[in-house]
């Protein structure tokens, strides 16, 4: 079959987009996924992002994120910036304002005055066994209300803060970003019998209340360039532990996001707002 799709980017973070309400992709299977998204193969991509009609009556689409590795995930903070711009440059919508259902919610997606696009991310999600995580006998150690577990690797342990912005995250404070052991233990953490689905692995530096650096290995992907969902879980992260005050400038390796949560004003159930650019950058058909 011949396959129409769009490239594209948030920050860095880039996806094959992929208009699934025009085209029939039910028999594409999973080696399918992996071959797309292969960089030396196939068209290469962190995540492939498949754009569908609406089941439930009050969105206006819903959307599917399928991992470099084949595997599905809830969540992607810069693909909903990208599914924003692709539905308004594809005629599918003219709203500024959509609806979009995920996998377990639905989210609302709109296009700035600036050309970035601004998403609704939800609240964050401590409980355990939403994230998921199983903390076991764990060592833990409170700072304010954030509550850090001591996990061990196989040659250290770290201490990490694991929540859910729609994925799981597990967050740990370094020195800086640029010593941080990223490709030494992001896959070990990924992977780590805590995790139950996996986990998006965060390092976070701070640079002052008003900004963080920050490096994600992505479950099913590796490091990317960005992390939507990673930015957002590590702001709520550097807040509960007051040492970075909402809004949050987070520096990522492909570019630049804005993270409000206004924690002091509504508490953990707080909606966390993204805003971050979205870019298009070819389109092309493959056949499969």
């Amino acid at each position: 079959m011949k396959l129409h799709f769009t490239k594209m980017h948030g920050a860095g973070n880039d996806f094959i987009v992929i208009d699934a309400i025009a085209q029939n992709i039910r028999q594409l299977t999973k080696e399918n996924w992996i071959f797309l998204a292969n960089r030396q193969l196939g068209i290469g991509a962190d995540q492939i992002l498949l754009v569908e009609s609406p089941t439930n009556i009050d969105a206006d689409f819903r959307y599917r994120i399928i991992n470099h590795d084949g595997s599905e995930v809830e969540q992607c903070g810069n693909g909903s910036r990208c599914f924003v711009r692709f539905v308004r440059e594809k005629g599918l919508t003219s709203k500024k304002e959509i609806r979009v259902e995920i996998a377990h919610t639905t989210i609302t997606l709109s296009e700035q005055e600036d050309q970035r696009v601004r998403v609704n991310m939800g609240s964050p999600i401590f409980q355990h066994d939403l994230i998921p995580f199983i903390p076991g006998n764990l060592d833990t150690q409170v700072i304010g209300p954030v509550t850090e577990f001591l996990l061990p690797l196989k040659h250290s342990s770290v201490w990490i803060t694991p929540l859910s912005m729609g994925n799981p995250h597990a967050v740990q404070l370094v020195e800086s970003v640029n010593t941080a052991l990223v490709g030494q233990i992001g896959s070990e953490i990924e992977n780590h019998p805590s995790f139950p689905k996996r986990v998006n692995v965060g390092f976070v530096e701070v640079v002052d209340r008003g900004h963080i650096n920050i490096r994600v290995f992505e479950r099913g992907s590796g490091e990317t360039l960005s992390c939507g969902t990673g930015a957002c879980a590590a702001v709520v992260t550097a807040i509960l532990k007051n040492l970075v005050d909402s809004p949050v400038t987070v520096q990522t390796r492909g570019g630049l996001l804005e993270i409000v949560w206004q924690y002091a004003h509504q508490g953990l159930h707080a909606d966390v707002i993204m805003t971050g650019p979205a870019t298009t950058v070819y389109e092309g058909v493959i056949e499969i």
